[in-house]
């Protein structure tokens, strides 16, 4: 049985910790959050304990594993403090703000003798993944051009700290960041990028252009602000045909709702699969299998490291308006 705390208890805490409570392999022994009785409330829903502090938890829960389910500019002192105690942890995607940022949490980590994992969960939606295996297997021959697509409402509706690019890295580091992860795992390395950004208090809009060391070109459209449901889509075509998914037309029944949270306030939009357990469920069983059986991730810390300098390199180039070579470190395998 291998114990399990969580650090956060945001809309992806939540969403984790719902998913740890089922786990039968799992005892999911502890919360802290920053706002105490939230902690306690979703501790009370999930059979957990709330701690008052991030040091009291470890010291009494003992866990084996951390979640660190917290903003993007608060991932790298819970990771480095969850690894000085020699605990493995579980990190929410983007690793970090910053390459030199994950760098050292990578290093950190592997120092002290303990896993991180990341959680870039579009490689566990069995849609994307049953893509993967057809594009391996060479059902549609070499591919030439690919166009994804995730468009949502604004997180800033919910979390003031989303609309702050310096904390959260906007759209393209939070969001679009999930095509640029699956893109590397299907196509390779990227060896040059080019973006269009656009910006305001109630839109964040980012068009991509990757260009891959196998020639393939990959067009990636990004928004927050999207009036409509939270939708993904992605195409690929091939020299001997073509693969297209897209997230509302693989619904037989479509509802479509403004998410509010548990206080009657604009929530993040978590997207999600009609499976019987959910991706986020396959990743957290899947990185916990690695830890009881020391088998090697299927997304790894440098995977993460690799899409977030492409992200930045992204958001570089949106800024200067001019393409960005990738270095080796920021797109390679």
């Amino acid at each position: 049985m291998l114990k399990v705390a969580m650090v956060g208890c945001g809309t992806m805490g939540r969403s984790h910790a719902y998913n740890l409570s089922r786990m039968p392999e799992v005892e999911f022994v502890g919360i802290y959050d920053a706002q105490h009785e939230l902690a306690e409330k979703v501790a009370a829903e999930y059979g957990a304990a709330a701690f008052a502090s991030f040091d009291e938890m470890i010291g009494t829960a003992d866990p084996d594993l951390v979640c660190v389910t917290l903003p993007t500019y608060l991932h790298k002192e819970y990771v480095l403090r969850t690894a000085e105690y020699g605990k493995h942890v579980f990190c929410e995607k983007p690793i970090a703000p910053t390459v030199e940022d994950a760098a050292e949490m990578m290093q950190f980590c592997e120092s002290k003798g303990v896993k991180l994992f990341v959680g870039h969960v579009v490689r566990f939606f069995p849609e994307y993944a049953d893509m993967k295996k057809h594009i391996d297997s060479g059902a549609i021959g070499r591919i030439g051009v690919v166009h994804t697509k995730r468009i949502g409402s604004h997180p800033g509706q919910a979390r003031a700290w989303y609309k702050n690019a310096s904390l959260s890295g906007g759209v393209i580091m939070d969001l679009m960041i999930h095509d640029i992860d699956y893109l590397r795992s299907v196509l390779g390395k990227a060896v040059s990028v080019y973006a269009v950004q656009k910006t305001s208090e109630s839109l964040d809009y980012a068009l991509v252009t990757l260009r891959f060391a196998n020639g393939a070109i990959a067009n990636l459209e990004a928004s927050w602000g999207y009036p409509g449901p939270f939708t993904t889509a992605a195409e690929f075509a091939g020299s001997e045909g073509v693969i297209r998914f897209n997230s509302e037309q693989a619904k037989s029944l479509k509802i479509a709702k403004t998410v509010i949270d548990e206080q009657g306030e604009h929530a993040v939009s978590v997207p999600k699969s009609p499976t019987m357990f959910d991706p986020y469920y396959l990743e957290l069983k899947h990185f916990i299998e690695c830890i009881q059986t020391g088998a090697e991730p299927i997304v790894s810390a440098a995977d993460a490291c690799a899409a977030l300098a492409i992200s930045l390199a992204a958001a570089e180039s949106a800024r200067t308006g001019k393409p960005v070579a990738l270095q080796p470190a920021e797109g390679g395998l």
